[in-house]
Parts: C-alpha cells; sequence; structure tokens
C-alpha cells in the first residue's frame, strides 16, 4: 500500500484554496494552533478534538535494556511521550464505515463564507470560561 507524504505547506495550500483565504493567514493560523498543541502538552495538559481524537502526555517507566553489540546491561531514563487516541470519525475513516461524504458534507456546506479575517494575537487564542445556566456568576453574562 503506497503512501503520500502530505507536507504543511500543502495542507496550507489546501486549506486555502478551499476557503478562499489568502495562504499567509491560514499559514500563520496553522503554525499558531500547531504551536499552542505543543506548548499545551508541555504543561501536560490532554487536548481533545471530537471526532478527530486525543492527544495526551504519558511517562514511560524507566527500564534496563540491553547493548545488543556489547550484551552490557544499560539503564533507560524515564521519558514522556505523546499518546493519540483516534476518535470515532477519524476510525470510521479508517476502517471505511464513515457514511458516505456527499451525506456528510455537500459541496454547499463546505464552502466557506465571505468573512474578514481579522489579526489576532495569541492572547485571542486562548480558551476562554463559558458561561452556565447553573452558574450563578455567569448566568447573567
Amino acid at each position: 500500500m503506497a503512501t503520500d507524504t502530505i507536507t504543511k505547506k500543502a495542507l496550507v495550500d489546501r486549506i486555502a484554496d478551499e476557503t478562499g483565504q489568502k495562504r499567509v493567514v491560514v499559514k500563520k493560523t496553522v503554525q499558531t494552533f500547531l504551536d499552542l498543541i505543543v506548548e499545551e502538552l508541555a504543561k501536560d495538559n490532554r487536548l481533545e478534538f471530537r471526532d478527530f481524537g486525543v492527544f495526551e502526555v504519558t511517562v514511560r517507566a524507566p527500564r534496563m535494556a540491553q547493548n545488543p553489540k556489547t550484551l552490557e546491561r544499560v539503564p533507560v531514563p524515564a521519558k514522556k511521550t505523546v499518546k493519540f487516541k483516534v476518535g470515532r470519525r477519524m476510525r470510521e475513516e479508517l476502517e471505511g464505515t464513515a457514511p458516505a461524504a456527499a451525506a456528510r458534507a455537500p459541496d454547499a456546506a463546505r464552502t466557506a463564507p465571505d468573512i474578514h479575517v481579522a489579526e489576532t494575537s495569541p492572547d485571542d487564542l486562548r480558551p476562554r470560561a463559558r458561561a452556565h445556566a447553573s452558574d450563578p456568576a455567569t448566568a447573567g453574562a
């Protein structure tokens, strides 16, 4: 099974073509998104994207390994790594059990509306607290 490698540039080009946004704006948005993912994972935060998947930091326990050439036992220290758990929609797409693409997202729904993208700062991209009806402090907000 042959696979293609899709680069960030190719994704930026594709997003720009599909949304009608300028490539430079899309590139900045994609890079900011990736930077924020790395930043949150570095803080040991869990990132959940519904239907796509979950990124989570795990710690591999320290262990003893063996140098295959000298057969000397070598300690391997504990190590942080990122675990990715596939979400429902991605799993369905990979397994070929997803609903037909036409029924899921008609062409009209996939085209982006004409919108103006304002310059944003990293602070504008940070998650904000949501008002919840059961919370008296934010109920009137």
